[in-house]
């Protein structure tokens, strides 16, 4: 990657870094899953006015909604709600590398390479010290709520691989049409009308402005920056640009909502960080040089911000 790339992809894990903390503001006095459901009807209109619908099944196209938007987020920001911090749910979400390995082990016969068992051994030790030395405000719910999300997201990294849809702005936005609706239906379930009405009577300004910039600027402009270098560049040099998006949350967490992770957090984050690595290294061909990128995070990961 030349400079200019390398800079733009810094730009855009900076912007879904700081999505947690956006989140984690603008959700105050909104019920979580119907403040997800917000977000994704703005991430669907009018941008599918404009977008032609991806070349795919409606059924992979929905499936890929349920799994990567609807199932990942309605999990996150419940757990964010729950009291999990925006920059550990960052980390914590990280762990979709982990089962995306193990569900293609499973459903797609996808024997993991030496080096993405290595990554996944790591990984999850890293989870295991996140897990144990958590600080006293984030629950077992809330974190588990978290690894739920991760794996909708792995799941639906498999949906997508299986079906060969390749990812774009357009699948972002057509996938999205099946969140709002369940969302808004699960919301009214949960935390019942009078709740959700009120909510949007007094829908604030900060709510406001979360929802443009994680729908607009982290959803449809990140991604169709991140589609943009995808297309000129090889995937091993865009995607671990993904990896500083738990960084920064993690840091604007620190500085502006005086949220310190511990030890233990740092600790797990690093090993955490370090097996996804190791598993996102490319296959080599037999020759010895490098094939075609194998990376067990898709080309549509960013489908997902």
């Amino acid at each position: 990657m030349n400079r200019r790339d390398s800079l733009l992809a810094a730009l855009v894990a900076s912007i879904w870094g700081f999505n947690f903390v956006v989140i984690d503001w603008g959700m105050d006095g909104v019920p979580p899953l119907l403040f997800a459901a917000i977000r994704f009807t703005f991430v669907v209109f009018p941008a599918i006015l404009f977008v032609a619908r991806p070349a795919a099944p409606w059924r992979v196209v929905a499936a890929v909604g349920v799994f990567m938007s609807l199932g990942q987020f309605g999990f996150l920001y419940v757990s964010m709600d729950a009291g999990m911090p925006p920059g550990l749910a960052a980390l914590v979400l990280q762990a979709q590398v982990i089962f995306t390995i193990l569900i293609a082990a499973g459903v797609l016969r996808e024997l993991p390479t030496p080096a993405q068992v290595v990554g996944v051994v790591i990984g999850a030790v890293g989870l295991a010290v996140v897990a144990v030395g958590r600080g006293g405000g984030v629950t077992v719910v809330a974190l588990a709520l978290c690894l739920l999300g991760a794996l909708s997201w792995g799941i639906g990294n498999v949906v997508s691989r299986a079906s060969g849809v390749m990812g774009g702005l357009s699948l972002t936005v057509w996938s999205a049409v099946v969140v709002p609706v369940p969302l808004v239906a699960l919301s009214l379930v949960v935390d019942g009308p009078a709740v959700v009405g009120d909510a949007l009577a007094s829908f604030s300004w900060q709510a406001a402005l979360s929802t443009l910039y994680t729908a607009g600027l982290a959803s449809l402009v990140g991604y169709g920056v991140f589609n943009t270098l995808l297309s000129r560049n090889p995937s091993s040099s865009v995607v671990p640009w993904v990896l500083l998006a738990p960084v920064v949350a993690m840091a604007s967490a620190w500085a502006l909502l005086d949220q310190r992770p511990n030890s233990a957090e740092l600790l797990g984050g690093v090993l955490l960080i370090l097996g996804v690595l190791v598993a996102m290294r490319p296959v080599r061909s037999p020759s010895g040089g490098r094939g075609v990128d194998e990376l067990v995070v898709p080309d549509d990961l960013a489908a997902q911000r």
